[in-house]
């Protein structure tokens, strides 16, 4: 096929290009919509970011003469650009994890028919000479049920294509594509880069080893043989270990079941005690708690009657618990308005306390 064919199928491209942008920007925006609420909750998933993009024009015909061109015109095959371009709306779903990509694929084929998929894992791991990064493209189209929905229609033959990545797998992908003349450039380059690729790898793959092993010591914390007393510290301290967040969720959790310990709030907590009050073992951190928490307890039902909207949450009672253990090593645990209403509550319901005084 003559070179100015190629020129008029370019030109009729990219003026079809311009006609459709709006819309294709409407499409774009409507099915990174719905893949974002679909992948919401997920089990076992956790998505780092979604993003939409529409493909510039030179972009696409620059993608179909490195694809296409030469095969048509070999076979002397009329075309249009347009026909072999799936990708000119893209979205993109960032996990955090290597093992979560199947879980997403699985979830989103319920919604989509399947074009095409191409696995960037493969040829990554088979080569020493090819640079890029790893990742699913899956060329998608709506299935025929969703296809009939009236919010689907105006999209319902639009193609466009997913890119399912990990968050190590995004961030080589953008550095990636910094790095010039990948086809030629000299050995010991080379090398540095598949070196810094590998690095790259190892820490996706090192991630995920962590998450699974912090999994696991979290179920062996949270381990509840049927003969254990309510009240007994973790299993697995024996009374020297230092403190830690496995064990203190685990402590947690029995004597707070339901209540969500979030990550940050265990972690400033427990940098709080070993950096400002010099705890550092659990087991008497927990024997202190389980000394004082019924007066604890009881202090909590009385001013949350008197305040209803308050929280008093289980940092809180562990707070009140060691200023009760130790009211000038621990007096900083509680704020002045805080500590002058405990004493008060004390005096009150304590006068024991006041005479032993």
């Amino acid at each position: 096929m003559p070179f100015h064919d190629f020129e008029l199928r370019k030109q009729e491209f990219l003026a079809e290009y311009a006609q459709r942008l709006p819309t294709l920007k409407a499409a774009a925006a409507s099915f990174n919509a719905l893949i974002e609420a679909i992948l919401q909750g997920l089990p076992g998933v956790n998505i780092a970011k979604i993003e939409c993009r529409v493909k510039n024009a030179e972009e696409a015909v620059r993608k179909f003469k490195r694809k296409y061109r030469n095969a048509l015109e070999d076979r002397t095959e009329s075309y249009a650009i347009g026909d072999y371009i799936t990708d000119l709306i893209g979205v993109r779903v960032v996990c955090l994890y290597e093992d979560e990509p199947p879980a997403i694929m699985a979830k989103v084929r319920e919604y989509f028919d399947v074009i095409e998929i191409t696995d960037k894992t493969a040829p990554m791991e088979d080569s020493e000479s090819d640079f890029g990064y790893k990742g699913i493209h899956m060329d998608l189209r709506f299935n025929n049920e969703q296809a009939q929905l009236s919010e689907h229609k105006a999209y319902a033959q639009q193609a466009f294509e997913l890119q399912i990545r990990t968050i190590i797998q995004d961030s080589w992908s953008e550095l990636d594509h910094k790095i010039k003349y990948k086809k030629s450039i000299p050995t010991n380059l080379k090398r540095r880069i598949n070196i810094l690729s590998a690095l790259f790898e190892l820490a996706d793959r090192e991630f995920l080893q962590i998450r699974n092993e912090t999994n696991q010591a979290l179920a062996l914390s949270r381990a509840d043989p049927e003969d254990e007393a309510d009240t007994a510290p973790p299993p697995h301290l024996d009374g020297n270990e230092p403190l830690d967040a496995f064990g203190f969720v685990a402590f947690g959790q029995r004597h707070f079941p339901g209540y969500d310990f979030d990550p940050q709030k265990v972690e400033f907590f427990i940098d709080e005690l070993v950096n400002d009050f010099g705890v550092r073992q659990a087991s008497w951190l927990f024997a202190v708690v389980q000394k004082h928490i019924s007066t604890a307890r009881h202090y909590k039902a009385d001013f949350q009657h008197r305040y209803p909207s308050s929280s008093f949450n289980p940092f809180t009672v562990m707070r009140h618990c060691l200023y009760l253990e130790d009211k000038q090593r621990f007096r900083r645990s509680l704020r002045n308005s805080a500590r002058e209403a405990f004493e008060e509550w004390l005096e009150l319901h304590q006068p024991t306390r006041r005479t032993a005084a």
